[in-house]
């Protein structure tokens, strides 16, 4: 089933009451929220598929997801990202539970499992690390701890203002004493056990800055929504825009693929419309960016109307995430076939997660400095009806956007054959390392193929092609400006930049857009009514 109509292909005549930029998962939701309370939403993606970083892409007779690897918490029976995910997707969306254990941390003299429970996670943990049983338990309070101060810290980013200014401070004063210290200094002042660290920081690629330069906030967030375990969608990543774009529709409302916005219109200080690449303006009452903020400050609105508002004096107090490359792997044998399991694997050099990374920014040449193994059609019961007799694997590391720089005023598919080279070696690099720990695929590989920072800058148009926005350093949350609101009337932010990393980050960034777009806080109706739709199954 797919999402959307391309734009080249219809004329807009009709009128909306929101336009939604960008049809990521922020995007999505937020138009799914505002569609239930009747509003009538407009989508426009600029890709030719919808749903951004949960869209999945096709070769021969196989399909891999860009961005969804796992989630967490979507299969807990009381979780709000459950209850958020079943109302905008109105029950159809099923969810497919991993094995115990969801994560392995591997290291060249031992392995570690990440185990699904709070209490089985921290008991292996001891198993590994007996002497700092204590440790482990204040580390494991203190996470859980952390995770819940984001309500009021997130909750104040819907406030006006004035209101801000007399409950913010307090609002954002738990989450801040996390959030302010990076994550290797946290944990330093818990143990001295280095390898302690490295294991229990083994999980920072999920949002991509090692422990020196992490909040400890985010990495605290990050272990709490996976420590119950995680799932991954039923039919594929795709499945997530197919079950909200109905919700939608059903309201009046349009997603339209081909639709790169050129520029926001803003007049009088209030934004009205957009303008489309082919010249073509279409208006409404509330304007959303799901572009990320870099993109819609620095690019979708004129130079007059960030100079007025000194928008690209509080990005100058951001940075881009990091890059990275993707290698996508087709076999023609089952997952049960190759016995490759779900579990995703984290493959490093050493304990030392700074030091590895420094060394290999400075130098392609030296270890990889983090390997991610995900096994996609391992994790969906619906593969086979799909793709009967195949399997897929994706490997990822990071890769500074510069290593390509030479190479981005080319085109896709014809960027030469130096570049072509470059990304065989990494491929190289790449399947050595799955060859190590999953020597029974080696020589049934049928197909691969692998991703620069520069596909990520040409169909998510990330400038950097940072796959997670901001970097989520302890500046990053200091940042007030960060919020759904912008000083331009009627323009709206949604997205992980204004939440955090990740599908559950970009999700509840919907909630809270949509709420300060309606004016009424969502949550209560997300689950009450996200209880009436699963009871009605």
């Amino acid at each position: 089933m797919k999402v959307g109509e391309s734009f080249k292909r219809v004329e807009i005549s009709e009128t909306y009451d929101a336009i939604i930029i960008g049809s990521g998962i922020g995007g999505l939701g937020t138009a799914a929220l505002l569609s239930k309370e009747g509003k009538k939403v407009l989508v426009l993606e600029k890709h030719y598929v919808a749903g951004g970083f949960t869209h999945v892409f096709k070769r021969k007779e196989y399909e891999w997801d860009v961005g969804v690897h796992y989630v967490g918490e979507v299969h807990r029976e009381h979780s709000l990202l459950k209850h958020v995910f079943v109302y905008v997707t109105n029950g159809q969306l099923q969810w497919a539970e991993m094995d115990d254990v969801y994560d392995r941390i591997i290291f060249p003299d031992k392995e570690y499992d990440f185990v699904k429970g709070r209490e089985n996670f921290t008991a292996k943990l001891k198993e590994y690390f007996p002497d700092e049983s204590k440790t482990i338990d204040n580390y494991v309070e203190t996470v859980c701890k952390a995770a819940r101060t984001t309500s009021a810290f997130y909750g104040e980013r819907t406030m006006p203002k004035w209101l801000s200014a007399i409950f913010g401070r307090l609002m954002r004063r738990g989450f801040l004493k996390y959030s302010n210290k990076t994550t290797l200094q946290a944990l330093q002042e818990m143990t001295s056990n280095e390898k302690l660290i490295g294991v229990l920081t083994g999980q920072f690629g999920d949002y991509g800055l090692p422990p020196a330069q992490s909040s400890f906030a985010m990495h605290c967030v990050l272990v709490k929504h996976y420590m119950g375990g995680s799932a991954y969608p039923v039919g594929g990543c795709e499945r997530i825009a197919q079950t909200i774009a109905p919700v939608i529709e059903k309201a009046g409302g349009k997603i339209y693929v081909n639709a790169g916005v050129e520029k926001i219109i803003v007049k009088k200080n209030k934004a009205i419309g957009v303008k489309m690449g082919n010249g073509v303006e279409i208006f409404a009452k509330n304007i959303i960016s799901n572009a990320g903020v870099l993109n819609t400050y620095n690019h979708l609105l004129n130079g007059e109307v960030t100079e007025k508002f000194k928008l690209k004096n509080q990005l100058e107090k951001v940075e881009p995430a990091t890059s990275h490359i993707s290698l996508y792997i087709g076999l023609k044998h089952t997952a049960e076939e190759l016995n490759l399991g779900n579990t995703n694997l984290w493959i490093y050099p050493s304990y030392e997660h700074d030091k590895n990374v420094e060394e290999f920014l400075g130098n392609p040449d030296a270890p990889l400095p983090v390997t991610y193994i995900s096994f996609p059609s391992a994790k969906d019961p619906d593969w086979e009806n799909r793709y009967p007799g195949r399997a897929t694997i994706e490997i990822l590391t990071v890769a500074p956007y510069e290593w390509f720089e030479k190479w981005e005023n080319t085109k896709w598919k014809k960027r030469g054959k130096d570049y072509e080279a470059f990304k065989e070696k990494l491929s190289l690099r790449l399947l050595e390392q799955l060859y190590k720990h999953k020597p029974q695929v080696k020589g049934k590989i049928d197909y691969y193929e692998l991703s620069t920072p520069l596909s990520t800058k040409h169909f998510a148009n990330y400038q950097k092609g940072e796959i997670y926005g901001l970097n989520h350093d302890p500046e990053r949350f200091r940042q007030k400006f960060l919020r759904v609101n912008t000083p331009i009337k009627n323009l709206f932010l949604t997205g992980q930049d204004i939440v955090s990393v990740g599908v559950g980050g970009a999700l509840m960034a919907g909630v809270l857009t949509a709420s300060v777009i309606l004016q009424k806080n969502l949550l209560g109706k997300i689950r009450k009514k996200a209880k009436e739709i699963e009871s009605a199954r």
